[in-house]
C-alpha cells in the first residue's frame, strides 16, 4: 500500500481572514507580575487585546461620537429655543428657530448611516475576537499533552470552552458597546456643563466619586462570589459529563436514585454560589439606584436655586438637568455592568489555567521526517510521571529492526502502555534515551512523526459519522477504491455487506450501533488506510468475545506485514508468530525472547501462559453453565 498512501493533511496555513490567534496575549511572565500587583490576568489580556485592535477602537469611537451627537445637541437647543420663548418676539428669534430646526434634522438623520457604519464596525471586531478567542483554546488543548487531558475532567474543560468565553463575548461586548461609549457620554457631557457653567459642574463631580466609593464597597465581594459560582459550576458540568459516561453502569446496577442524588448535591452548591452572587448583585443595584435618584433630586433643586438667584436661565435648567440625567446614567450603566465584567474576569482567569500550561508538545525547529523505515530503539529508557515517585518503566533497552513485530506482555501496571505511550510521544523518557530510525525522539517534530505511525487501542474510539467518514478521519481526497480495500482487508464486509448504505451507514454516538468486534474492524481500517510504518496494538482484542476476536484477528495478520508492530497482548494465544516477545515486571524487561524459547525456559512468561490458559477455560465454563441455565429456563418457560 506504499503507493497507495492516503493523502495526509495538509499543514494548517494563516491567511488575511484567518481566525485571529490570541496566545501571544497570555503572556506567562507578565500575567505573573500582574499577579503580584493583585490585578490579574485580565487586565494583561485587555491592555494586549486594547493595542491589538486600536485602529478598529478609534474607528468605533470617532462614529459612536457622531451617531450620539442628538443626544447632546438636543438639549443645548431645547434651552436656547426656552430662553428665546422667555424674551420678546422678533425677527431674529424668528431667523434662530429656522437655524436649530436645521441643525436637529442634520443631526438627526446622520444618525442612520453613523449608526450603520459603527455597527458593523464594532460587531465585526467583536465576531473576530470571539471567534479568535475559541480557536486560540482548540489550538492550545490540540498541543497540550495526553497527560494534561488525563488530569483534567472533560467536564471542567467544556465548561470552559463553553461558559467562560460566553462570559468572556459578554466583558469584550460591554467593553466596546458600554463601557467606552458611557465613558465618551460623560465626558462630553461635562465639557458642555463646565462650558456654560463651572458652579453647576462642581455639583456634578459629586456623583462620580459617589458611584466609585459605592462599587468599590461591592467589588472584592462580588469578585470572591463569582469565583466560587464559577468553580461550581464547573463541578457540575464535569459531574453531568460523569454520569452520562456511566450511564450504562449505573442503570445495570440499579444505581440511579444514588446518581441523582450525587449530582443533587453538586447542583445545590451551585444553586447556593448562584444565589449568593444574585443577592451581592441585588443590593448593589439598589444602593446605587437609590444614590442616583437622590443625586437627580439634589441637581434640580440646586438648578433652581441657581435659576432664582438670576446665576443661570430657566432654559438653563433644562439643559443641566438633562447634563446631568447623562452623565449620573452613563455613571450607572458602567456601574451596573461592572458584575459583568467581575464575570468575564474571572472567565479570563479560568481559561488562563489552560493558556498558561506548560505541558505541551513543542516541535517547533525539531526535525521533520520525511520518510521512515520504522527502527525503534531504547537504550535505557526509564520513566515516571512528574509527581510520581517510583519508575513505571526503568532501565528498558530494546533494539527493534524495521518490519520487525514485538509483543510487549505483563501484568496490570507492569509498564506495558507506558512504553506504547512513549513510541507515540505522549511521554518522554525521564532518563536514557529514545530513537526512532536513529533519531532521538525528543529531536522530532511530533505531528510529521506520527503521519507514520497508527494506534489500534483496546477502546475503539469512533464518532458520530459514517463507517466511511470514521475510517478516513484526518486524511483528504481519499479514493473510493482505496477505502474499500483497506475495508476488505480489516474483514469489513463480514457485516458492511448486510447494512442497508454500507459504508455510508451511520454509526451512532462513540459507534453505539455497532458491536465491539465491528468498532473494532473499524479503527484497524483506519489505520490501514494511513499505511504506518509503525503500528502499536493496544490490547486491541482483549475485550472482545471469540468470535469477534477471530475476526479482528484475521484483520490484524493483514495489518501488520512489512511494518514494525508493537502488540500490546492480554490473550498469550494470539501473539504466537510474534518476532520477539517482552515480558514485563514492575516497569522492567524480565524476559525477552520468541514464543517458543520463553515456553521453553519455562520462566515469567509461561507461568503468565499458564495462568491465562486456566483463567480463559474458567470464563469458558462458567459461559456454558450459564448457558445450559438459560437453557433450562427456556424449558420451564
Amino acid at each position: 500500500m506504499g503507493k497507495e498512501r492516503a493523502e495526509q493533511p495538509k499543514k494548517y496555513k494563516r491567511s488575511d481572514n484567518a481566525i485571529p490567534d490570541f496566545e501571544h496575549l497570555f503572556d506567562e511572565d507578565a500575567a505573573e507580575r500582574e499577579s503580584k500587583k493583585k490585578r490579574g490576568v485580565g487586565s494583561l489580556y485587555y491592555r494586549h487585546l486594547l493595542q491589538k485592535n486600536k485602529g478598529g477602537f478609534c474607528l468605533s469611537i470617532l462614529f459612536f461620537v457622531l451617531k450620539n451627537l442628538p443626544a447632546w445637541v438636543i438639549p443645548v437647543i431645547t434651552a436656547e429655543i426656552i430662553d428665546l420663548a422667555s424674551g420678546q418676539w422678533s425677527d431674529n428669534t424668528v431667523r434662530w428657530l429656522i437655524i436649530y430646526s436645521a441643525i436637529l434634522v442634520v443631526v438627526l438623520v446622520q444618525n442612520i448611516p453613523t449608526h450603520v457604519i459603527y455597527s458593523r464596525i464594532t460587531d465585526r471586531m467583536l465576531r473576530k475576537t470571539g471567534a479568535g478567542m475559541r480557536g486560540t483554546v482548540i489550538r492550545k488543548l490540540q498541543h497540550l499533552s495526553i497527560t494534561y487531558h488525563k488530569e483534567i475532567e472533560t467536564g471542567k474543560l467544556q465548561s470552559k470552552f463553553l461558559k467562560d468565553i460566553e462570559s468572556v463575548d459578554a466583558l469584550n461586548t460591554n467593553l466596546i458597546k458600554v463601557l467606552i461609549p458611557n465613558i465618551i457620554v460623560a465626558l462630553v457631557s461635562v465639557g458642555i456643563a463646565v462650558y456654560n457653567s463651572w458652579m453647576v459642574t462642581a455639583f456634578f463631580v459629586v456623583i462620580i466619586p459617589a458611584n466609585v466609593l459605592l462599587t468599590q464597597f461591592f467589588r472584592k465581594r462580588m469578585s470572591s462570589k463569582n469565583h466560587l459560582y464559577r468553580v461550581e459550576n464547573e463541578n457540575v458540568s464535569a459531574r453531568f459529563t460523569t454520569m452520562l459516561g456511566m450511564l450504562p453502569v449505573t442503570k445495570a446496577h440499579g444505581l440511579e436514585e444514588k446518581e441523582i442524588a450525587l449530582c443533587d448535591r453538586n447542583i445545590r452548591k451551585l444553586t447556593e454560589s448562584g444565589l449568593a452572587v444574585d443577592r451581592t448583585n441585588s443590593y448593589f443595584g439598589s444602593a446605587l439606584w437609590v444614590v442616583a435618584t437622590l443625586m437627580s433630586v439634589a441637581c434640580l433643586i440646586v438648578c433652581a436655586v441657581f435659576a432664582l438667584f438670576g446665576w443661570i436661565s430657566p432654559g438653563d435648567i433644562v439643559l443641566y438637568q438633562s447634563m446631568f440625567s447623562s452623565i449620573n446614567g452613563a455613571v450607572q450603566t458602567i456601574v451596573n455592568v461592572l458584575p459583568t465584567f467581575a464575570v468575564g474576569f474571572e472567565a479570563l482567569g479560568s481559561l488562563s489555567e489552560i493558556m498558561l500550561s506548560k505541558d505541551v508538545e513543542n516541535s517547533v525547529g525539531k526535525c521533520k521526517l520525511e520518510s521512515l523505515e520504522g527502527a525503534v530503539r531504547f537504550e535505557n529508557v526509564s520513566y515516571k510521571y512528574p509527581n510520581g515517585t517510583a519508575y513505571v518503566v526503568e532501565n528498558f533497552s530494546l533494539n527493534v529492526t524495521p518490519g520487525e513485530c514485538i509483543a510487549v506482555v505483563g501484568a496490570s501496571g507492569s509498564g506495558k502502555s507506558t512504553l506504547m505511550n512513549l513510541i507515540i510521544g505522549f511521554l518522554t523518557p525521564t532518563e536514557g534515551a529514545l530513537y526512532i530510525d536513529g533519531h532521538d525522539i525528543t529531536q522530532l517534530s511530533l505531528p510529521d512523526y506520527r503521519r507514520f505511525l497508527s494506534v489500534v487501542p483496546q477502546n475503539s474510539l469512533l464518532f458520530a459519522g459514517t463507517i466511511r467518514e470514521n475510517i478516513v478521519y484526518g486524511l483528504e481526497n481519499v479514493d473510493n477504491a482505496l477505502v474499500e480495500r483497506v475495508a476488505e482487508l480489516a474483514n469489513l464486509n463480514e457485516f458492511v455487506k448486510d447494512l442497508p448504505n454500507g459504508l455510508d451507514t451511520f454509526v451512532g454516538e462513540q459507534g453505539g450501533k455497532l458491536s465491539g468486534g465491528q468498532k473494532q474492524r473499524v479503527t484497524i481500517a483506519r489505520a490501514l488506510i494511513r499505511d504506518p510504518r509503525i503500528l502499536i496494538l493496544d490490547e486491541a482484542t482483549s475485550a472482545l468475545d471469540n468470535i469477534s476476536e477471530y475476526q479482528v484477528q484475521k484483520a490484524i495478520s493483514g495489518l501488520i506485514k512489512g511494518r514494525t508492530t508493537f502488540v500490546v497482548a492480554h490473550r498469550l494465544s494470539t501473539i504466537r508468530d510474534a518476532d520477539r516477545i517482552a515480558v514485563m515486571e514492575a516497569g522492567r524487561c524480565v524476559e525477552l525472547g520468541t514464543y517458543e524459547e520463553l515456553m521453553e525456559k519455562k520462566g515469567k512468561f509461561y507461568e503468565l501462559k499458564c495462568l491465562n490458559d486456566m483463567n480463559f477455560k474458567l470464563a469458558e465454563e462458567a459461559l456454558g453453565e450459564g448457558a445450559a441455565d438459560r437453557g433450562a429456563l427456556g424449558e420451564g418457560a
